[in-house]
């Protein structure tokens, strides 16, 4: 059995990290919520681009964002990962999904990274990447930023030849719960939209017919312009929803990993204190035992 002095030092040691992850559980929990919160916030925007878009539905699948494209030969991956590790499976399920979606795919394929380890695992792969955005965020994600890169996916997809963007990241279910997913993020579908309002909207999305019968407009200069607007608004509220969704999954991730770990410390914490306990009482019945030896041979001198 080992000395109870170095037992003793372990389990300072292992109560330190447990203290750290606890620290690092809460933090997380924090910034999930945060997360939360900043999608529930953009619910009355969301509103009213539905209103719009509902109204606006006829004169949409003309827009070249509507293009599909049967046969595609060129697509630009976005990948969204996390520029730390310590969120158990968050980077290597993106990274697994990416591999699978390859291997089924002969496409020319081009990337585009969102935080660290996604353009990490890209050079691994030796896959071309076009543009790197990983400096350009942080945990508190800035919609600027965000509007500044699905402009530039826009862009790169109306002009540069690309069929089709997909976007690699985790769906939050739940907090138990983050499933990766490879998402077509476009060309747009009249369901893609569907299914986003459904998931912000919720009952608002349900009322959808009522909006489109209670608001008309009467459309300057035309609505083939007002599309050109409204659309690239609604492409970026999007993007920023799945970013949003990735940062708290990526944070319920870390928040779970550092719970296991933080209860697995305290459980190898408390199995070194019986040890503990066991070492430090057999040093003592040892000392006794020396002593007792010791008087009884001076009991004989």
């Amino acid at each position: 059995m080992a000395n109870w002095k170095e037992i003793k030092r372990r389990i300072w040691s292992i109560k330190n990290t447990a203290k750290i992850t606890k620290a690092m559980e809460l933090i997380s929990t924090v910034k999930m919520k945060k997360a939360q919160d900043l999608a529930l916030e953009k619910k009355e925007y969301i509103t009213w681009i539905l209103k719009v878009v509902e109204n606006l539905n006829d004169s949409l699948s003309e827009n070249v964002f509507f293009e599909w494209v049967e046969n595609p030969s060129k697509t630009l991956w976005i990948i969204i990962t996390s520029n730390k590790w310590l969120c158990w499976g968050y980077n290597i399920n993106v990274m697994k999904k990416v591999n699978e979606y390859m291997k089924l795919n002969d496409e020319q394929i081009d990337f585009v990274s969102l935080w660290k380890r996604g353009s990490q695992f890209i050079a691994r792969t030796g896959n071309k990447i076009i543009a790197d955005f990983s400096e350009d965020f942080t945990d508190n994600i800035d919609y600027s930023f965000s509007k500044n890169v699905s402009r530039f996916i826009s862009e790169k997809f109306s002009t540069e030849g690309y069929d089709k963007v997909v976007i690699f990241y985790n769906y939050y279910k739940n907090t138990i719960t983050q499933i990766p997913v490879a998402r077509q993020f476009l060309p747009l579908t009249d369901r893609g939209i569907e299914k986003y309002f459904e998931a912000i909207l919720w009952d608002e999305y349900k009322k959808s017919e009522n909006i489109k019968s209670s608001y008309k407009y009467t459309v300057e200069p035309t609505v083939e312009e007002l599309v050109d607007e409204v659309l690239p608004m609604l492409i970026d509220s999007m993007f920023y929803d799945i970013l949003i969704e990735s940062k708290a999954s990526e944070h319920s991730s870390r928040m779970i990993a550092m719970k296991n770990a933080k209860d697995n410390a305290n459980k190898f914490a408390s199995k070194l204190q019986l040890q503990y306990n066991k070492a430090r009482q057999a040093s003592i019945t040892k000392e006794i035992s020396e002593i007792v030896g010791w008087v009884e041979s001076m009991k004989d001198m």
